[in-house]
């Protein structure tokens, strides 16, 4: 606050700009300069350098009783307003008033009103004087609050007066001739340029002790705060900190509350909620904020309510930062009892006199202490509160049938709200007492609950809060809740958990609950049902991994219904609504449930879950592949698996081989392995190397730490691939091209490469920090050309396949040009018969040779030994020597 004393205002400007008449922009206007020419006549009567140099001067009773005077004359002519020309010089006279009344108290009430002017609008003769005197009005408002240093309550209570003005926009009974009055906004763009509200909350420390002035600061600091600029000075100078402690002052109004409140609301509204929050996380903050809401839960009044609400909605705010002490601070033992109070019904002196009435407030403050119960339980030390206080058996409360018995005090819609909002707590608080979870059978009354959600019972869900969104008319949203909570304390993987479910059947109810939720989505599927599908399978996957008995429970029903899901269009997968979530969480629970269980295993192979999988595998798709062929390698072991594989067709009668070479070949693109335009290899010495290794430089690890080429392996699909290839054989497989048999070429030594690199690597790491023996480094050199000879063998077979692919597209070329050389022979010899024909119809001469020949041939046919009594055929044709067209028709006919 010492620099708010210590500051000066700068000198007064030596003249003051004085615009020239101009008539009147409006009627309106006329008419008032017409109504009253008295007060022309008086505003040249009053010289505002005289005034200034009046005051400037000091001396007799007489001076003091004339500047008096001529100020009251000042404050009566600039009764409806200050010009816009002449704030520079109003602002001097304010100082220098300020500066006589330290002397004599006379000169207060002048000040004051003089003061009280500048709560009326400023009068500008033109339109372009507000961008004119912007820089002396801002200026003339900052000197108004410094201001505030006078000890003088009645000063400071017209200033704060003054501000409060700035923000009515009822317009004066009367303007000065030729004047309008200034747009609505301007002062209080003005006030923010000016940084009148961080001069306000500066002034704080001057009122601490005075009530009436500190109540007059917080309603203009109030007004000031719906700008968001103003809210950014006030937090500049600790504002949220220095209102949060003026919560707790002694007012019996409960106006110093209610005010510093709603700053502070404005301040989170409009300013970066984390600057604020760091602002309010001291020790001293909490207690304030404790001490305020402690005193007005016990009150009755509507505001009280509503009051308390609003420092509920700051508390969880601040529970959200981690480093907030509001459990150190008893704040969050205080909430927390609240929060719980009704549902376990036991006496605690924390919340003696307070008394649910079951209002709309108390509604929206048990909400509000749920969700600050639900921010809590991410912090750690919070555990012990959460035991102490019973906040597992009070959200259990809720687990149970919507009766309208169980709850007479909410309405329907109320308690359906507060009950999903509870178990969205419990899946949160769950977690962090286990022990206290499973000693309140929450495993037990979670299923009953889930078993009423799929029964015919009557229910209706109003889905009219966030938690019940999508579960109108059903109960979907309980069994989506409720779902969540045994998930979450499921992923725990704790035994004593997942064995107390599986004790009570609950592997055969989630089935039963899945089936229902599958058949519930083929009539309308929403965001809900497809989230309750993916939670069962989730929950299952867990409960069935590293137990067989529990897998062959699973496969008794659960094979039918992963096969369904396997079966799913692939183009739903980017649906938006969670299919590929369900789809990611249907082979997790393949993984889990069915893989290393004999009889599920042959169960899913039998219902031809191996295609199932290879058509997803031809997708494509990124997201699926990696835990896809993970899959099918798990599967490999098993005979019928690599039987299945291998006469798989897909679509264009793809192959199990083809789809996992063009995978191959993807991801060494996206791992930016050097190939050519045919998929050879580029760079012998090292041939599987991705862009990554090749940019990082040699870093020495220690033995137990995995290098790159090791931690490559089981990041990339590539070592599945080799893996299933090594099942499948790399001879002799259908539906591959020269080029995929060129890729399958360096899969078959993949092993090898990656041996190479390794070695590779520990060479590298040797030279960085020793130079190795003679026999050691012969011994690298060997192993390095071993790898190298490798590379060029793979890249010599390589070139073989495309030579191969070279020739016998050669040949085939050849055989189509035979045939297409044969079918011109054809033709030419058509063509030759076509004008020999036409010749005998149209050239009787040329049919006679025709015949000649024709007796020649058959007589040249005949043999030389005759029959006796042998009968004798005609070899002459019936109308052979006619040319009609008819005839010449049925001759082309024959002909052809």
């Amino acid at each position: 606050m010492a620099s708010l004393a210590a500051a000066e205002p700068p000198a007064p400007r030596a003249a003051s700009r004085s615009p020239g008449l101009g008539p009147s922009r409006s009627g309106s206007e006329r008419r008032s300069n017409a109504a009253d020419p008295a007060q022309d006549a008086q505003s040249r009567s009053v010289d505002l350098n005289h005034v200034i140099a009046l005051l400037g001067d000091s001396g007799s009773e007489d001076l003091e009783k004339e500047q008096l005077k001529t100020l009251k004359k000042v404050v009566k002519h600039f009764e409806n307003g200050f010009p816009l020309q002449d704030i520079a010089q109003i602002t001097d006279v304010l100082n220098l008033c300020a500066d006589k009344m330290y002397e004599q108290e006379a000169f207060t009430e002048p000040l004051c009103e003089l003061i009280k002017l500048f709560g009326l609008p400023f009068q500008k003769r033109k339109s372009s004087d507000e961008a004119n005197y912007s820089v002396e009005v801002s200026q003339s408002i900052t000197h108004l609050g410094y201001l505030m240093s006078i000890q003088s309550s009645q000063v400071r209570i017209q200033i704060c007066k003054s501000v409060v003005n700035f923000f009515n926009t009822e317009l004066p009974g009367k303007l000065l001739s030729g004047y309008q009055p200034t747009s609505p906004n301007y002062k209080i763009r003005m006030a923010e340029i000016g940084g009148l509200a961080e001069i306000l909350v500066l002034s704080l420390t001057l009122v601490e002790n005075q009530l009436t002035e500190k109540l007059w600061v917080l309603k203009a600091l109030q007004h000031l705060s719906i700008s968001g600029e103003s809210c950014e000075q006030m937090v500049n100078v600790q504002g949220a900190r220095r209102l949060c402690l003026c919560l707790n002052g002694a007012d019996p109004s409960g106006q110093l509350l209610f005010r510093s409140s709603d700053i502070l609301w404005n301040l989170l509204e409009k300013v970066s909620k984390e600057e604020v929050v760091n602002q309010l996380r001291s020790l001293e903050c909490v207690h304030a904020l404790k001490e305020a809401f402690v005193e007005l839960v016990c009150g009755f009044r509507h505001c009280d309510h509503q009051l308390r609400n609003d420092l509920l909605v700051i508390a969880t705010l601040l529970a959200e930062s981690p480093a907030v002490p509001l459990i150190e601070s008893g704040f969050a033992k205080i909430l927390i009892v609240l929060a719980t109070c009704t549902e376990v019904k036991l006496p605690n002196p924390l919340v003696k006199g307070f008394k649910l009435t079951y209002s709309y407030e108390d509604f929206e403050m048990k909400k509000l202490l749920f969700n600050i119960i639900g921010i809590l339980s991410k912090d750690p030390s919070s555990a012990q509160l959460f035991s102490e206080n019973h906040v597992i058996p009070a959200l259990l409360y809720y687990v149970k049938q919507n009766q309208r018995s169980a709850f007479p005090d909410w309405s329907a819609a109320q308690y359906e709200e507060l009950q999903l909002h509870a178990l969205a707590v419990l899946a949160s608080v769950a977690p962090v007492l286990v022990d206290k979870y499973l000693s309140c059978q929450a495993n037990t009354l979670l299923l009953v609950f889930l078993e009423w959600c799929i029964s015919q019972d009557p229910f209706f869900g109003r889905g009219n809060s966030f938690h019940g969104t999508g579960g109108r008319g059903t109960k979907l949203a309980q069994m989506r809740y409720s779902l969540r909570v045994l998930r979450s304390v499921v992923a725990l993987y704790n035994d004593a958990v997942n064995s107390n479910l599986c004790d009570q059947g609950a592997i055969s109810q989630l089935l039963d609950i899945l089936k229902y939720a599958a058949d519930v989505a083929k009539e309308k599927e929403s965001i809900a049902l497809l989230e309750i599908q993916a939670d069962i399978l989730f929950i299952l996957s867990v409960l069935c991994e590293d137990d067989n008995n529990r897998k062959e429970l699973f496969s008794c029903e659960g094979i039918d219904i992963l096969v369904s899901y396997l079966k799913m269009d692939p183009t739903r997968l980017c649906s938006g609504i969670g299919h590929n979530c369900l789809l990611l969480s249907a082979l997790d629970c393949l993984w889990s449930c069915v893989i290393g269980c004999f009889l599920a295993e042959e169960s899913f192979i039998e219902k031809q879950g191996v295609f199932l999988l290879l058509d997803l595998l031809a997708v494509r798709d990124n997201n699926l592949c990696n835990i896809i062929l993970g899959i099918l390698v798990e599967f490999s072991d098993n005979p019928k698996t690599v039987l299945h594989m291998s006469i798989w067709r897909g679509k264009r009668d793809r192959t199990a081989a083809n789809v996992l070479v063009q995978l191959w070949r993807q991801e060494e693109q996206d791992l930016g392995v050097k190939r050519d335009q045919n998929g050879k290899i580029v760079d012998p010495k090292r041939p599987v190397v991705t862009s990554f290794q090749r940019q990082q430089k040699v870093i020495p690890v220690p033995a137990c730490c995995p290098s790159f080429s090791v931690m490559e392996i089981s990041e990339s699909i590539r070592a599945k691939i080799y893996s299933l290839f090594w099942k499948l054989g790399f001879e002799n497989l259908p539906g591959l091209s020269a080029k995929d048999v060129v890729t399958l070429a360096i899969i078959q030594h993949y092993i090898d490469f990656k041996v190479g690199e390794v070695w590779s690597e520990i060479s590298a790491e040797i030279k960085e920090e020793f130079r190795p023996v003679t026999s050691d480094e012969r011994a690298l050199k060997l192993i390095s050309e071993v790898s190298e000879n490798t590379g060029r063998m793979v890249l010599g077979l390589q070139n073989e396949a495309l030579e191969r692919q070279h020739n016998q597209e050669i040949k085939e070329e050849k055989k189509i040009y035979k045939e297409i050389q044969a079918t011109q022979v054809q033709k030419e010899m058509i063509d030759k018969s076509w004008q020999n024909f036409l010749a005998r119809t149209s050239n009787y001469e040329a049919l006679k040779k025709a015949k000649m020949h024709q007796k020649t041939l058959i007589e040249a046919s005949r043999s030389k030994a005759k029959l006796h009594n042998g009968p004798e055929h005609s070899t002459d044709i019936p109308n052979l020597h006619t040319t009609n067209k008819k005839n010449q028709g049925k001759s082309r006919k024959i002909n052809l």
